[in-house]
């Protein structure tokens, strides 16, 4: 089932900035401007299930061409540790928070991004040693 928020509704990546304002239009067909906002609206698109965004914003050397998502997860919270970018290459670490079957966890990972045509693409990520 697919979930659409009202524009004036918080934005799922916790920016403090409304839906409609931050990843809304991203979702709807606009380009992130920077690996960060393109990070966010993915953490979003995971969180709103909106797995073609997923697809769409994934570089097609990495992309696994579907995708199957835990239908008992939902995430309640992204803190952005660290975005920086230059040219065409950008990285974004950040801790996404989650609840699985009533169990709460978290994601620690390091996204690489490049910039092909003007869009930036989500290539992979690693997590960080703790």
């Amino acid at each position: 089932m697919k979930l659409l928020l009202k524009a004036s509704v918080d934005c799922p990546c916790i920016s403090g900035r409304a839906y409609g304002d931050c990843c809304g239009p991203l979702h709807a067909g606009g380009v992130a401007e920077t690996p960060e906002a393109l990070m966010r609206s993915r953490y979003s698109a995971y969180a709103l299930r909106l797995s073609p965004y997923l697809l769409r914003t994934w570089h097609g050397s990495t992309s696994p061409g579907e995708m199957e998502g835990d239908i008992g997860m939902k995430w309640i919270g992204l803190e952005v540790l660290h975005a920086e970018s230059s040219a065409d290459a950008g990285v974004v670490e950040f801790i996404a928070r989650y609840k699985s079957n009533g169990k709460a966890g978290q994601l620690h990972e390091v996204s690489r991004f490049v910039r092909e045509g003007g869009a930036w693409r989500y290539v992979d990520g690693v997590r960080p040693e703790q």
